[in-house]
């Protein structure tokens, strides 16, 4: 009570059918903990048990002379050798508490202590299974890349390394845009098949290798271009308009823009 405090359950008296179970009963017995608490009980018994003869032993003359003393002389010589006795008996107690509490505060916070699949049990419950939370990430990944995949023939270009990026640009003067923004973007086998939607689609595919490697490096999708790379993805607008209208009313056709201004700071090969 000193420890904790007065606290009231009725939890120990609610019936529990697994202790009529003798398997478990018989496995209480002879658990280790049981087996501790045996060593303890038998150690109390014969440290009180002895404090107390060793009393009577040293009081042997008193007690035998008790009954040749009057009722009057020996009450109160009996009440100070059972007194003397209560006192040393409760500081044997005293001793065993103080041997015994400590034991008790570490095995109880032992037994508070989780073990390795408790703790992984919980970080389950409270953060979700890690195989759910894995699935559910491939869920989102698999849905954005249908987005962007279902985005790219309303792209006005894509501009491409050629082989080892892909990145699909669209302009659009609605929504206040004042720059064009990324729709599409995609390395080795995922920019392969950026260039096979745009070729199915007719949507114009440029080679510009530092302009595409900085465009993936430095954008992500809906994105605005980077301000650096205005001048370098105009020329490529231009470009495109012009194609579609040789396209549509012939004429000379345009050429590709040759050396595009990308900055040396952007481009990832240009860095190395």
């Amino acid at each position: 009570m000193l420890l904790n405090g007065w606290l009231f359950s009725a939890e120990a008296m609610m019936p529990q059918f697994s202790r009529m179970n003798p398997a478990a009963g018989i496995a209480r017995m002879f658990s280790t903990h049981s087996l501790v608490e045996l060593a303890k009980a038998v150690g109390k018994a014969i440290l009180v048990g002895g404090i107390a003869a060793w009393v009577i032993w040293y009081h042997r003359d008193d007690v035998m002379a008790l009954g040749t003393l009057s009722i009057t002389a020996a009450i109160p010589q009996m009440g100070h050798l059972v007194g003397g006795c209560f006192m040393a008996i409760v500081g044997a107690m005293l001793l065993i508490v103080l041997i015994d509490v400590p034991f008790q505060l570490w095995d109880h916070n032992k037994k508070l202590m989780m073990t390795k699949e408790e703790v992984r049990q919980e970080s389950r419950e409270t953060e979700g299974d890690p195989m759910v939370k894995g699935r559910i990430r491939q869920l989102q990944r698999e849905a954005a890349r249908r987005r962007m995949m279902a985005a790219i023939p309303t792209a006005d270009v894509v501009v491409t390394n050629p082989t080892h990026y892909a990145v699909a640009l669209k302009y659009s003067d609605k929504g206040g845009a004042s720059a064009p923004i990324v729709v599409a973007k995609g390395s080795h086998l995922m920019a392969q098949r950026i260039r096979e939607i745009a070729q199915e689609n007719h949507v114009p595919i440029l080679e510009a290798p530092p302009l595409a490697r900085a465009l993936h490096k430095h954008t992500e999708l809906g994105d605005a271009i980077p301000e650096a790379l205005y001048i370098a993805v105009a020329e490529v607008l231009a470009y495109v308009y012009q194609l579609r209208r040789y396209e549509t009313q012939g004429g000379a056709r345009p050429e590709q823009p040759g050396e595009l201004p990308v900055p040396a700071a952007l481009d990832p090969a240009a860095a190395v």
